[in-house]
């Protein structure tokens, strides 16, 4: 059971804090397919404690996408409780500690994955934060730097001592970054030495690879990450297979409907051309699998309003239709069969 402050829900999917994906718009949209708890992309907190104006606008979040988690992250104590104290007045339904991010520009600095390296100094922050704010404190972590000091099971026990409500476990090392297998063992075995809750990450691409990852595992929440970019189907597709029922289809319908939905909601966030060309990145994922998709992605990257964008997409839904109604006439030898 992922029980967190006020939410209490079983088998929770999570939307994974990702930089440059898990805005307001996209945390919107995957809590519509069936996400159950949503967080923002990390934020900085030295950013926060200095007013950066695009680091403070991470930090909104609206009632659409409840319960919604803020993700901060640095490698000094004082800044992240400063950060963690600006973020809950944005009121939030927790704050999550990023102890798990990979990169070399942030591990190597002693934030994310870095804190891993002291487990001590890790529990004080954590400890720290707990005592400053008045909501849950998450930490989301790996299993270790590397092959050789995978310390989990010392970090959790810490991460518990020190007040943590939940803690979510890459299951890679910093150093493995995406690459290689997860190590779901590790859940298991985390959750015989702590009591509160743990989530699963990594390697999650699919609705059967969640619904594999809670029959061998303890874990009481997955957190899905680069499995939902491309698919955010992907939420709403593991709720029917854990409720016993076939996966239904993502309709071309659904595919085109879901591209614009998207990116409307990013054009009232956003300014025209700040909303369209990063969403770009979607059309690939969106588009998958559809007629032909190679060519209308090519124009539609040449765009930058959106009328010319749901022009294009919405006459390639009617190809696809005409084009399925042909090949259903032939399969059935109506007009155009032998």
């Amino acid at each position: 059971m992922f029980k967190v402050g006020k939410i209490n829900i079983e088998k929770a999917l999570l939307l994974a804090p990702m930089e440059d994906v898990t805005d307001i718009a996209y945390r919107k949209l995957c809590k519509e397919l069936g996400a159950d708890v949503v967080y923002t992309e990390f934020v900085n907190s030295d950013g926060l404690i200095r007013s950066n104006k695009k680091t403070e606008k991470k930090l909104e979040i609206t009632n659409d996408e409840r319960p919604v988690g803020i993700q901060i992250y640095g490698g000094n104590l004082e800044p992240m409780i400063g950060a963690a104290r600006i973020a809950e007045s944005k009121e939030p339904d927790m704050i999550d500690i990023n102890a798990g991010c990979w990169v070399k520009k942030i591990a190597t600095r002693g934030a994310g994955a870095g804190l891993m390296r002291d487990p001590c100094y890790l529990q004080t922050m954590v400890e720290s934060i707990v005592k400053t704010v008045k909501i849950p404190v998450t930490v989301k972590t790996r299993i270790g730097w590397d092959n050789d000091s995978i310390n989990i099971l010392e970090i959790a026990k810490r991460l518990e001592d020190a007040g943590a409500a939940a803690l979510t476990i890459h299951c890679r090392t910093r150093k493995q970054g995406h690459s290689g297998d997860a190590d779901w063992s590790w859940i298991t075995k985390v959750k015989e030495v702590i009591s509160i809750p743990v989530a699963l990450n990594g390697g999650i691409f699919t609705a059967e690879d969640v619904v594999r990852a809670f029959n061998h595992t303890d874990a009481d929440a997955i957190m899905i990450a680069r499995g939902a970019i491309d698919h955010p189907w992907i939420f709403r597709e593991a709720k029917e297979l854990l409720s016993g029922n076939q996966v239904s289809e993502v309709t071309p319908d659904e595919r085109i409907y879901t591209t614009l939905r998207h990116l409307r909601y990013s054009l009232e966030l956003k300014e025209v051309r700040a909303a369209v060309i990063p969403f770009r990145k979607y059309y690939t994922g969106y588009l998958k699998g559809l007629h032909n998709s190679k060519e209308v992605r090519q124009q539609l990257y040449q765009q930058l309003e959106y009328a010319p964008i749901e022009e294009i997409l919405l006459q390639y839904l009617d190809l696809l239709k005409n084009t399925q109604q042909l090949g259903d006439s032939i399969l059935n030898g109506g007009e155009y069969g032998t």
